[in-house]
């Protein structure tokens, strides 16, 4: 089921200037940047151990980080979980009471499955579920 944190989402204003900073400051390198076209928004992942950050510049008014962005600011955006069957992780965060945003999934980065549980079901933290492009 789970398999690990797969990464941090961080919400930006500019993906570049975030990038630099956390380059100069940590000796972090950019494992790869691209846009997400589904979500309206361009990342950046950053390697850290096991781990990743994620870095989100909003690419329409219209997307969720945009309007994150406008309600709280820049910051802590989500914890992604990565699992080996997102239909199955849906299917038991759902029977456990847990409100869905995307009740299948959708595309997200490197070709990934990816899937969000409301933050008022989890403690005021969305939570994302990850599944690779190589795991059935």
């Amino acid at each position: 089921m789970i398999r690990k944190i797969d990464h941090l989402g961080i919400a930006v204003n500019d993906l570049e200037k975030s990038v630099n900073i956390l380059k100069a400051a940590f000796n972090l390198e950019v494992g790869g940047i691209e846009e997400v076209s589904s979500q309206q928004v361009k990342v950046a992942f950053l390697p850290v151990g096991e781990s990743r950050l994620e870095l989100l510049e909003p690419t329409s008014e219209d997307s969720a980080v945009a309007k994150f962005l406008a309600k709280r600011g820049e910051g802590f955006h989500h914890v992604a979980f990565e699992t080996d069957s997102i239909e199955e992780s849906l299917k038991v965060a759902e029977s456990q009471g847990l409100r869905l945003i995307d009740k299948q999934p959708r595309p997200g980065a490197h070709g990934t499955k990816v899937a969000f549980i409301h933050p008022k079901s989890t403690f005021g933290v969305l939570i994302e579920f990850v599944q690779k492009a190589n795991q059935t």
